[in-house]
């Protein structure tokens, strides 16, 4: 929203400098976004005196003119017929801009050199007359800057209004918000002189057909009007604001609109069928040419005006070249009129058609201001037009908008705000907008929201304007009261950060996914029909096809990083990420189930290609050591993996994934991706994948830490080396091991496995190496041996295993 110094001193005398008044409206809420003096280029334009002239060898009409600017005497070739020897003058030197956005420039005119030019009143934009060069009086300074000698200056503010505030998109709501700055009165522009009665009703009519859309529809008429020209001061209101004029009559309509913030229209009412107007919804199939010549398809429940036959314009956003001002134009019919905003912004946006009267009614006008913006533009018409006014308004307000009461409380407002304000000074704020103010007890005010106010509909509303009229920087500020006491971080929180910096120092990288999958992503992973997984969360509204549901597991989400990676050739991936996966309960009003899972990929070389290093790929064991890495660096106790049973592999490759178990609970998965999820996702590399319920797991993460001394004693170690069942785990026989009890034993760990040569079949060579320390003493070879022959024949029998 612009508005000029000058057009603001209409309505409210200033008494602040341009800087006070920029910082004023911005405190208030009103952001001044830039401040500009209008008449800056004019900078370039000096006051010069003709000394001497002489005719152009080479044209009649033009004379050349030695000019004295002060510092120099200047070559100047003139036309003007006014110029004479000793007219002090206006001389625009090289470089200036006019007002049109032409650059002046020296050069040659008729072949004679031009080092500048002097100018009339229309071509420096300060006044109407063209016929010939400004003439100043002679006392004043020869070089001195016009600007300066005039006292040529506008200062032109342009505030960036917030959508909830299309009462200020007009220069009174300025003004009505700088009154209540300076405590002074705003002064309306006067609208006694328009003729009452109700003649305009022989003459025209208002129909609406769809109130909801038209609230309100105001109309006047005026008769014998001439359309040309604006009057130079009409104009340079407008051009003060950086409108374009057109004609008087259009000129108007766009005066009252910025002065009031109320779009009006102007048809030519000669051109209206029946001479009535109709405004209702446009039909299916119907097109409309508005005033740029453009045709525009109509959608079913654009609000239309139209007259008895067809539609004259697009409600509230353009009019149409069917009823357009023209220079024949005589009678005039001027709409004021109040539009549903949802309405104007959804056929402005459609048509992609944004014009300064949709811009104001998408947010909202003043319902009960149609009818003063009606009165003023048909005055000012009447006064730059000429013709008459016919008496009366046609006035249809099928829907009338009544007034918002609110009880506000003194004591409420003061909480919320902080500060300690009387109820007589927020009556007095209050009141410096026009807010209606009357005191019910000594808490409570009942405040009356005027209707241009369509932002303010509660209690908050009111305290908010309180706090804003009352000086946000008057506010006391004051600290929240936080006690001393550092209060420790959420269990899952110092886990969470812990699991992630374990990871990286493994060399892994977090990732960060959508929440949001597509929906053939389950398929992708064949999970099985009966998956709870497959019960996901639909989106209402989604972004796209790929982003359809919320997930049931990080899974796709890092194939889908992998996919991208490897498209840039990075194919050495370890990826891990923490996130939510979202279960449909599938029941009614009930939210989804959320788990926080932890899941990792690992694909490509296990370590980075070097010439010190073996160039292997990465397999299931380099990923399972880092899950116990992982769970031992967490404290975890009673951690076993044991083969995933084929029927529960689905993303999984079968024979080459695990369970993850705590305390004999479920609580993760660990192996290969299936070939055929891989290439669901359009993957050729092995990849491997671990998941972890972190849910389950934090809760048994213990909170304190165990002291235990370091041995004083040295170790022993003894191998076993024993024939078993292919099936049988490792994991089976070292837990068979802890169950002994056997105080000695410190560890027991798997070195070797061999199947081959001199190794029945479906058998296989397990060799385990034991380690012996007692806290109490050295042990000695003897007392080793016999309780490690008692671990062999134990483990012989139970597991029927033979020695190689």
């Amino acid at each position: 929203m612009k508005f000029s110094l000058s057009w603001l001193k209409e309505y409210i005398p200033i008494e602040m400098t341009p800087s006070d008044l920029v910082e004023g409206l911005t405190m208030i809420g009103l952001e001044v976004d830039s401040i500009s003096d209008r008449y800056a280029y004019l900078d370039s334009v000096l006051i010069g005196r003709i000394v001497e002239i002489t005719p152009h060898p080479n044209a009649e009409k033009l004379k050349i003119c030695l000019v004295d600017i002060g510092t120099e005497t200047l070559t100047i070739v003139c036309g003007a017929p006014n110029a004479t020897v000793g007219m002090i003058t206006a001389c625009a030197l090289p470089g200036t801009v006019f007002p049109g956005g032409k650059v002046l420039e020296k050069g040659l005119i008729c072949n004679q050199e031009s080092f500048g030019m002097l100018c009339s009143e229309a071509e420096l934009g300060i006044g109407s007359d063209s016929d010939g060069i400004v003439s100043l009086p002679s006392d004043v300074d020869v070089g001195q800057k016009l600007a300066s000698a005039l006292k040529l200056s506008d200062m032109v503010f342009e505030v960036d209004l917030t959508p909830n505030r299309p009462d200020c998109l007009g220069i009174i709501g300025i003004a009505r918000e700088i009154a209540a700055m300076q405590g002074s009165s705003l002064k309306y522009p006067g609208i006694d002189a328009f003729c009452a009665g109700s003649s305009i009703s022989e003459y025209t009519s208002v129909e609406i057909k769809n109130p909801d859309l038209c609230p309100r529809y105001s109309a006047g008429l005026l008769s014998g009007i001439s359309v040309g020209p604006s009057p130079f001061w009409l104009q340079d209101r407008l051009l003060s604001i950086g409108l374009r004029p057109i004609n008087n009559l259009v000129d108007v309509t766009n005066f009252v609109m910025m002065e009031t913030g109320q779009p009006l229209h102007a048809f030519d009412f000669d051109t209206l069928s029946e001479k009535r107007i109709v405004v209702r919804a446009a039909e299916k199939g119907e097109i409309f040419t508005t005033l740029d010549n453009k045709e525009r398809n109509l959608l079913p429940g654009m609000l239309l005006i139209c007259d008895a036959e067809k539609p004259i314009a697009l409600a509230g956003v353009m009019g149409g070249v069917n009823s357009e001002i023209s220079q024949k134009t005589v009678n005039v019919l001027i709409e004021s009129a109040c539009f549903q905003p949802s309405s104007i912004r959804k056929t402005s946006k459609t048509l992609g058609l944004n014009t300064d009267a949709s811009y104001r009614f998408e947010r909202g006008v003043d319902p009960r201001g149609t009818v003063f913006a009606l009165k003023r533009a048909a005055l000012l018409i009447k006064e730059v037009a000429g013709g008459q006014i016919v008496a009366g308004v046609v006035d249809a307000h099928p829907i009338p908008v009544a007034e918002q009461v609110i009880a506000m409380s003194t004591k409420n407002t003061n909480r919320l705000l902080g500060t300690n304000l009387d109820q007589e000074t927020m009556s007095i704020h209050l009141k410096s907008i026009d807010f209606s103010v009357k005191k019910i007890n000594e808490d409570i005010l009942e405040v009356t929201v005027p209707t241009f106010r369509v932002d303010v509909s509660r209690h908050e509303d009111i305290v908010e304007e309180v706090a804003r009229l009352s000086g946000y920087n008057n506010i006391p500020t004051t600290f929240p009261l936080i006690p001393a006491a550092i209060k420790p971080l959420y269990k899952q929180i110092t886990i969470k950060d812990r699991i992630k910096d374990l990871l990286i120092g493994f060399g892994f990288t977090e990732a960060i996914n959508y929440s949001f999958i597509k929906r053939s992503a389950v398929d992708q992973l064949r999970l099985r029909p009966e998956d709870s997984r497959r019960c996901v969360v639909e989106i209402l509204n989604p972004l796209s096809e790929d982003q359809a549901v919320m997930r049931t597991s990080l899974i796709p989400g890092l194939l889908d990083t992998m996919h991208r990676n490897i498209s840039w050739q990075t194919k050495n991936l370890k990826l891990f990420e923490i996130g939510r996966v979202f279960l449909n309960t599938q029941r009614k009003n009930i939210q989804p189930h959320e788990i926080e899972y932890l899941s990792c990929l690992w694909t490509g070389k296990r370590v980075e290609n070097s010439w010190h290093g073996s160039n292997l790929d990465c397999d299931f064991y380099d990923l399972k050591g880092v899950a116990e890495g992982l769970l031992k660096a967490l404290r975890l106790e009673g951690i076993q993996f044991t083969a995933l049973p084929s029927e529960n592999c689905c993303y999984h490759k079968s024979g080459h994934a695990a369970s993850i178990y705590a305390a004999g609970e479920l609580v993760g998965t660990i192996g290969e991706v299936h070939h055929e999820v891989l290439s669901n996702y359009n993957l050729k590399q092995t990849a491997f994948i671990m998941e972890l319920d972190l849910d389950l797991l934090i809760t048994r993460i213990p909170g304190n830490k165990t002291y235990k001394p370091l041995p004083k004693y040295p170790p022993v170690s003894r191998d076993i080396t024993i024939v078993v069942d292919h099936g049988i785990e490792v994991q089976s026989v070292i837990e068979t091991l802890e169950k002994m009890d056997e105080k000695i034993l410190e560890n027991a760990e798997l070195f070797d496995v061999y199947v081959g040569e001199n190794i029945p079949e479906k058998k296989k060579s397990l060799s385990l190496r034991l380690t012996y320390r007692s806290t109490e003493r050295t042990l000695e070879d003897d007392a080793v041996n016999k309780i490690h022959s008692k671990i062999s024949r134990m483990l012989i029998k139970t597991f029927s295993a033979t020695l190689p």
